[in-house]
């Protein structure tokens, strides 16, 4: 265990021999970065197949006691270069989060999801290239015994994207922010007001 710049500690695999310096810088920038309090981030086993070297974290959004949204991202490293990335790091995001049934039936979501993930990128100041991913509306209704509510609707987003440089704090914050916002929640610093005032029914 080890207490890093995400605020509490988290649980690292065991350290990988050799790190080539420019995967090394590039995690290094990854554990360095902050991100908002409602999101948890702890490093988590990476994929051993997609690239000679890769590295992941996990990150859950929880404005509460309840989790709001899911995900993690992938760092892989190829020395050689891959024509298909552009270049010799490759980010891979994951996501998922329960949406609002009239949210999920609005045929524009994956393009407004989409759109928040590069508005996200934009707003870090977080460089990239080579850019793509889908965004896929579900929903599911429950039976018999199962848990949960009755009907349930989800969004889940894949993407990837080759980063402009070693420091990858902002791609980092730049996921999280994405994930707090299909989780619902306000921009950092913004306070959602109650629907009543004070002594109003």
């Amino acid at each position: 265990m080890t207490s890093g710049a995400f605020g509490r500690s988290v649980s690292r695999p065991r350290e990988q021999a050799d790190l080539p310096i420019e995967f090394a810088e590039a995690v290094r920038s990854l554990r360095c970065a902050a991100v908002r309090a409602e999101v948890r981030v702890a490093e988590i086993r990476p994929p051993q197949r997609l690239a000679p070297w890769s590295h992941a974290v996990s990150l859950d959004v929880r404005p509460g006691a309840v989790e709001a949204a899911t995900g993690r991202l992938v760092l892989l490293h190829d020395p050689a270069g891959s024509e298909t990335w552009d270049g010799t790091l490759r980010l891979v995001g994951f996501g998922t989060a329960d949406v609002d049934p009239d949210m999920a039936g609005d045929p524009l979501l994956p393009e407004v999801g989409w759109s928040w993930l590069l508005d996200a990128l934009a707003d870090q100041g977080a460089a990239y290239t080579a850019a793509g991913g889908t965004v896929t509306q579900t929903a599911s209704t429950r039976f018999g015994d199962i848990v949960g509510p009755r009907r349930a609707c989800e969004l889940e987003l894949r993407a990837s994207w080759t980063p402009l440089g070693l420091d990858l704090s902002g791609h980092l914050r730049a996921w999280a922010e994405l994930l707090c916002m299909v989780a619902g929640l306000p921009p950092p610093g913004v306070a959602v007001l109650p629907a009543h005032g004070p002594g109003r029914p």
